[in-house]
């Protein structure tokens, strides 16, 4: 069995902002007409409102770093031209779902049609995350065992405490609003890559669905590469979070190769189980209680984060070089998510558009700084 590559490839989903109203801008139609949109990087999604990005195959979180800022500096380069701003959050604080335009596309049309109301409501913002696995048993044992680190990461990136002028009182809005659309969710334990390709291919004979890209699962095999796909994160408001998790989700699989390769394994557990943790996770967070299925008891999810970094993939960060990546984990757990943060906010100030201010200014940390740096040594 062939060690995987761990590569990493990130997708972003961006929301357009007007800076006066703070309300979302039904604008990628017009962001598609520019010449960046030919090299495939800038992408339009279901609402014109949002766009999205995808970095290179990179080897390293540092690559993946250097990626996302060169794409988000784009998108918002874009946005700017035209007085816009760009936001990374899993909701936008106050915009309402009902207003918003369809990307005038054959696909999202489509979207539109077989979904109806769900497809109008699916206004949320996510990060996708690709390890690349090239053995199939391998990418399947994976899969089962690395859904158990679903609530975690949860709890680390959720952005997206509010939904249409309220405060849900949860803490990732988005994974409810998600999971109205079919094919969604923890995916069982599967017996092997056989057993998935079997399912895949009755679904596709039966007319469910054309290809695999729509089995929208937590996390997935990818119908076209050889990666995992992970997909439950909201996105990230800083780019330090995207690579934080993206160095977290590949040490992850390293450990599980490592463990692989020497016999042994770590347990699985079924999807009813796991769901009942990723509902504290979107309800709670970082300040909830997730439950340790080996100990049969709940323990407070910051420390099973803290187990996780440091018991579970500890040993194999030296290897990766990633120490420092996912080191971010503990400032974010000490700072809280961007959900608490944006929270906060509003605690303080009473106002939504102050919340919107404030994901502006953490979206662009990182970017804009590099990018005025990098222009003043010309």
């Amino acid at each position: 069995m062939k060690e995987p590559s761990l590569t990493l490839g990130i997708e972003e989903e961006y929301q357009i902002i007007d800076p006066e109203t703070r309300e979302l801008r039904s604008y990628i139609t017009e962001l598609l007409e520019d010449d960046h949109m030919l090299l495939g990087e800038i992408k339009p999604e279901l609402h014109q409102s949002i766009v999205e990005v995808g970095t290179n195959v990179c080897h390293t979180p540092q690559e993946v770093r250097a990626e996302l800022v060169r794409l988000r500096g784009m998108v918002m380069g874009l946005a700017a031209r035209k007085d816009l701003k760009v936001v990374a959050a899993g909701t936008h604080p106050f915009s309402s779902w009902m207003t918003q335009e369809i990307t005038p596309l054959e696909r999202y049309i489509g979207v539109r049609q077989d979904m109806q109301d769900l497809a109008q409501q699916l206004l949320i913002f996510g990060t996708h995350v690709h390890v690349g696995i090239e053995d199939p048993e391998f990418l399947i044992d994976a899969m089962n065992v690395s859904r158990y680190f679903i609530p975690h990461l949860l709890c680390l990136s959720s952005s997206s405490p509010f939904w249409m002028g309220r405060n849900t009182g949860l803490k990732s809005y988005r994974s409810v609003i998600f999971r109205n659309f079919p094919r969604t969710g923890v995916p069982r334990i599967m017996r092997g890559w056989g057993d998935f390709q079997e399912l895949q291919e009755t679904l596709v004979n039966t007319r469910c669905i054309p290809n695999g890209s729509k089995i929208y699962w937590d996390l997935r095999p990818h119908h076209a590469f050889p990666t995992l796909e992970y997909r439950f994160l909201d996105v990230c408001t800083r780019v330090d979070e995207a690579v934080c998790v993206a160095a977290i989700l590949q040490a992850i699989i390293k450990k599980l190769w490592k463990l692989r390769r020497d016999n042994m394994t770590f347990r699985v557990y079924g999807a009813d189980l796991i769901e009942e943790n990723k509902w504290r996770a979107v309800r709670y967070g970082l300040d909830g209680n997730l439950i340790d299925f080996g100990k049969q008891e709940e323990c407070p999810a910051k420390g099973l984060i803290r187990e996780m970094l440091e018991w579970f993939v500890d040993d194999v960060l030296d290897d990766l070089g990633t120490r420092a990546e996912v080191a971010y984990a503990f400032r974010v757990m000490d700072e809280g998510s961007s959900a608490d943060r944006q929270i906060a906010v509003y605690e303080r100030t009473g106002d939504l558009k102050a919340v919107v201010d404030h994901l502006i200014a953490e979206s662009e940390e990182g970017v804009l700084q590099t990018a005025t740096a990098v222009g003043g040594q010309g």
